[in-house]
Order: C-alpha cells, then sequence, then structure tokens
C-alpha cells in the first residue's frame, strides 16, 4: 500500500482511507452492520494495509466513532484518526470544543489527527463567518487537539469566502470520481493555491463504478437519492462503466480496483476514501493502493469520462 506524508503528522497516510460511515445505523446506509460487522471491517482494512480511518460525529450519532475506537484496540494511536463536525454548532469556540471533546470521547484518544468541517451549508455563507471558522479550528491545533485542520464539501463560493485564511486548512474531503468531477476547475485552482489537498469520497460513484447495481445494492437510501443511479445517468454511464471493466479485465483486477486506480492518478488527489462492511469488498478496494494505471489506460478512462460529462451537460 502506498502512502502519502502530511506536515504535522508523524505517521504514514495510505493512499486508501477507510470510511466508517457504514460500519454504524445511519439514514444513508440503514442499519446496515452490526458490532461484530464494524469489528471485522476495521480489522480487515488494518490487514490490508490501510493506516487512515474517516468517521464523524454525524455518523450514527457517534456509533461510528465509538465502533471505530472500540474495534482498534491499542492500535488506535498507530492510525490516523480522521473525525468532522457537523457545523450547526454555535460558531463559538466553546461550543466546537465541546463537539471535539465529544469526539475524543467517543474514540478513547486524547486528539484526532485530522479534524474537519463536515458542509459549509449556509453556515459560513459571510466573511465574518468564515474567519471566525478559521480562527477557533486554528485553536484546535494550536492545542493539540487536532494535529491538522480541514474542510468537506467546500466549493469555490465557500472557499473565496475564506480568504487568505484558507492556508488554516490541509485537506478538502470532495465527492469524485470517473463520473462526477465538479471540483475540478476553479475549486482545484483555489485548494492548490492554499496548499490544500484533496481526500476524496465516493470514488466509485457509491458503488457504481464498482458494480453494485443490483436490486439489492439499489435499495440503500443513499444510492436512491444519488443522482448517479437516478435514470438517465444511470444508463448513460454505462459507456464508462463498461471502459472500467474492460481494463479490469485486461489487468486481471477487480473493477473497483480501476475506479480507484484513476481517482488517485488525478491532480492533487491525497487519498480515496472507501467503505464497506464485507471484508472481501476491503481488500478489492486496497488493491487499488498498489496499482498505477498505464498512460495509455488513463487516457482511455478520462476519455469516456469528459464525453460522458460533455454529452450530459454535466459540470
Amino acid at each position: 500500500m502506498r502512502t502519502i506524508t502530511r506536515p504535522g503528522l508523524d505517521k504514514p497516510w495510505s493512499v486508501i482511507t477507510f470510511g466508517c460511515w457504514q460500519i454504524a445505523p445511519s439514514g444513508g446506509w440503514g442499519d446496515y452492520a452490526t458490532p461484530q460487522d464494524a469489528d471485522a471491517s476495521v480489522k480487515a482494512a488494518l490487514d490490508s494495509g490501510i493506516t487512515a480511518f474517516d468517521t464523524a460525529e454525524g455518523y450514527g450519532d457517534g456509533e461510528s466513532e465509538r465502533r471505530l475506537g472500540k474495534a482498534l484496540g491499542g492500535k488506535k494511536n498507530d492510525v490516523i484518526i480522521v473525525s468532522k463536525i457537523w457545523p450547526d454548532a454555535e460558531l463559538t469556540r466553546s461550543a466546537y470544543e465541546e463537539r471535539l471533546d465529544g469526539t475524543l470521547r467517543a474514540l478513547d484518544r486524547d486528539h484526532v489527527d485530522v479534524y474537519l468541517v463536515h458542509w459549509p451549508g449556509t453556515f459560513f455563507n459571510s466573511p465574518e463567518k468564515s474567519r471566525k471558522l478559521c480562527e477557533i479550528m486554528h485553536a484546535f491545533k494550536q492545542s493539540g487537539k487536532a494535529r491538522i485542520v480541514g474542510l468537506s464539501n467546500f466549493d469555490a463560493t465557500d472557499l473565496q469566502l475564506l480568504g487568505d485564511r484558507a492556508s488554516t486548512f490541509e485537506i478538502n474531503q470532495i465527492p469524485y470520481n470517473l463520473l462526477q468531477r465538479e471540483y475540478e476547475g476553479r475549486p482545484l485552482d483555489l485548494c492548490k493555491q492554499h496548499k490544500i489537498g484533496y481526500m476524496v469520497y465516493s470514488p466509485t460513484a457509491r458503488g457504481l463504478l464498482a458494480g453494485r447495481t443490483d436490486d439489492a445494492a439499489r435499495k440503500a437510501p443513499t444510492r436512491q437519492e444519488y443522482y448517479l443511479y437516478q435514470e438517465p445517468l444511470l444508463s448513460n454511464s454505462k459507456p464508462v462503466r463498461d471502459e472500467v471493466n474492460a481494463i479490469a479485465d485486461e489487468l486481471n483486477v477487480p473493477p473497483v480496483t480501476v475506479g480507484l486506480a484513476w481517482v488517485l492518478a488525478q491532480d492533487n488527489v491525497m487519498t480515496a476514501v472507501v467503505g464497506s462492511k464485507k471484508p472481501e469488498q476491503i481488500r478489492e478496494c486496497a488493491e487499488a493502493g498498489n496499482l498505477r494505471l498505464s498512460v495509455d489506460h488513463l487516457t482511455r478512462l478520462t476519455h469516456v469520462s469528459d464525453r460522458f460529462h460533455t454529452d450530459n451537460q454535466l459540470a
């Protein structure tokens, strides 16, 4: 498994990060995983060479954090843990710190390696609010409760409101895959300007690029509401999915590995977040951390992705 280094962190960060949304009950996945499933999933990720784990206070009302901390056990301080605050807290140091302290209790740690603001929404829709957010998050770095801090789902408008203080943050966690590329262009330029790396979620389009199209897979609420699982985009994405499958056959690897490897090869991408309660799927995803696609394969995938976005008038 390839790893990266990041200023402020003293541990290697695997290019595949294990996402912990699915290991606790949630509105997105339903009552999907038992505590035993969660434990097995986390251990499969560790055994596959994954050194980073992404959770949030909003995943199962803290249950994801609790299950992750328990499953990691004595290894919880050996890995990178990323968590996120839901930004409905009052925009004060004390209110944010209360949320962070709750996360630390759930994880049974005295700090998180990476602490992100989950969504901008309308919570930071002015320069004044954005400045206050930067001050609070910078204070967490200064206190040591968070080694580095970052953002999630901040687009160009949100980043511009941060102004020069955007450099407070080292990460922007964004959705990105062959079928979803709206964080290219201006958001990418701004993040690179401030040395903010991309931490990608939904790198397989919630399983679509991994072939998760059967009736059982499509019952998950998070897929039912996802625009790429809806017509006409579901049918229109078939040429992209066919190309992924063709390259997977050529390389004798699972399709999910190819889709992930394309994401990892893109500009400013540090790591891709994958989640599952099934150890065999986790191992398949982890294989992407050792796969470098050829120039020909990357070109073929980008070409069919470009065509999909052009034909469907997607940003």
